[in-house]
């Protein structure tokens, strides 16, 4: 079964090919792996009709599991475009106060 899957934005190459791995031992043929933030953007963009003309900027979030991913992107007529993305893949969660 072929699979696009998705990896936190700050996962480091080895942290990805084990993801990868994983699936693969699950019988996924991944084609591409995507950082959640853009998923969730993605997901987001499905079901909108622009509602201006021009491009969205667009800022995702992505806090739980110990980890804290954050992307900027940019919308225009069904393209995306990451501007940016940052993260922590070791956030503890017991910080927030």
């Amino acid at each position: 079964m072929n699979a696009v899957v998705t990896a936190h934005a700050y996962f480091n190459d080895s942290q990805r090919q084990a993801n990868k791995d994983a699936d693969v031992i699950s019988g996924l043929n991944v084609l591409c792996i995507i950082n959640e933030p853009i998923a969730a953007a993605i997901a987001y963009g499905l079901d909108k009709k622009a509602t201006r003309v021009g491009e969205k900027n667009v800022l995702t979030f992505d806090l739980g599991g110990g980890i804290f991913d954050v992307s900027l992107l940019t919308i225009e007529e069904g393209i995306y475009e990451v501007k940016s993305t940052a993260g922590d893949t070791h956030y503890n969660p017991c910080q927030i106060p």
